[in-house]
């Protein structure tokens, strides 16, 4: 077999989107492949819909129900166990990708002997072929052999585990797996399998579409996903530690984990919750420190982090309630602003 497509599946029933994702897989222009629709303890009828699938395609569609709502993390590990491919590549439920894609992918792997390939992807709010806004996941600098400064730019600047395929060692000779019952799992060992790659390849087309809706991930903030996110990286630390690579690349990780536990953190939950509360961003902020006490001396952070966050950040550091008291009078301001511009 030479892929394994896996595609944690929970509640996409509804408009089409299941059926409009699992149609642009089963239409792939490859042979030689398999789809691993995981339902993660669907409350809808997607596992039916998968069962259809499963029914109409039964060399190339495997349907695999989980007893228990694992979180994505979980249902990707069940795939993880039945796949034979010696490529292995993922897909969100409520995304699509253009018939060409994995046949893209794959003759790239096999035209530069690479272990790893990607690609670009583009945002949309609706089921189409038509390109939207285009996101460059990765660099064309990070490709080829890859070398520390290489592995360096991707612990960076990772780009999207689901616009890749990966060679089966690169997660099969690596013995943890996603952790479960939380969400970003994706960032919890994706570094890990950066570092396990030898050669790194990249095409510059957008052929996966990144669906955007009011119940992505992305677009649900509550202090469950913040602590999950923050849990995430605490894991992601915890990987380098294991495997032995955290003070070789510590000036990539410890930004990685300020700007994953901590910055996006802070600043998606003083937008998205409420009502705040103090001591959890007090929380936040100590476990920072404690990892990394001197994290705003790190070179990427005062490069890459504007300087109203640095501002914020500091004023945070020094007293939540002083913070708080500024930042919705901050908050305040602009939306006065905004008005007062709109009139």
């Amino acid at each position: 077999m030479k892929l394994s497509v896996i595609v944690p599946v929970y509640n996409m029933a509804a408009e089409g989107k299941l059926n409009y994702s699992m149609d642009s897989l089963i239409n792939q222009t490859i042979s030689d492949y398999e789809i691993i629709a995981v339902d993660d303890c669907s409350t809808d009828n997607s596992l039916e819909i998968l069962r259809e699938y499963e029914k109409h395609y039964p060399k190339k569609f495997k349907v695999i129900s989980s007893p228990i709502n694992k979180k994505q993390g979980g249902a990707k590990n069940l795939g993880l166990e039945a796949a034979k491919g010696e490529w292995i590549g993922f897909m969100d439920s409520d995304d699509w990708i253009t018939p060409d894609y994995y046949e893209k992918l794959l003759k790239k792997a096999e035209e530069t002997g690479a272990d790893m390939v990607g690609c670009d992807y583009h945002l949309t709010n609706h089921h189409s072929m038509e390109i939207g806004k285009v996101v460059h996941s990765n660099k064309e600098e990070q490709t080829g052999i890859l070398t520390k400064e290489k592995y360096k730019s991707l612990l960076l600047d990772s780009g999207s585990l689901v616009v890749k395929i990966y060679k089966r060692h690169i997660i099969y000779d690596y013995p943890n797996r996603f952790p479960e019952g939380i969400f970003y799992e994706d960032n919890a060992i994706g570094k890990s399998w950066m570092l396990r790659a030898k050669h790194f390849e990249y095409l510059q087309e957008p052929m996966y579409y990144y669906y955007q809706h009011q119940t992505s991930t992305v677009h649900t903030i509550s202090q469950k996903r913040c602590e999950d996110r923050m849990e995430a990286a605490k894991i992601m630390i915890g990987e380098a530690k294991e495997f032995g690579y955290l003070e070789e690349y510590k000036e990539e990780l410890e930004y990685s984990f300020t700007l994953l536990h901590y910055i996006n953190t802070l600043f998606t939950y003083m937008v998205g919750v409420k009502p705040v509360k103090i001591s959890f961003i007090k929380k936040m902020g100590k476990e920072l420190k404690d990892y990394f006490p001197d994290f705003q001396k790190n070179t990427y952070y005062c490069q890459r982090t504007n300087e109203e966050e640095k501002k914020l950040i500091t004023l945070q550091q020094k007293s939540t309630l002083l913070f708080l008291c500024y930042y919705r009078l901050l908050w305040t301001y602009r939306n006065l602003r905004e008005r007062w511009i709109r009139r």
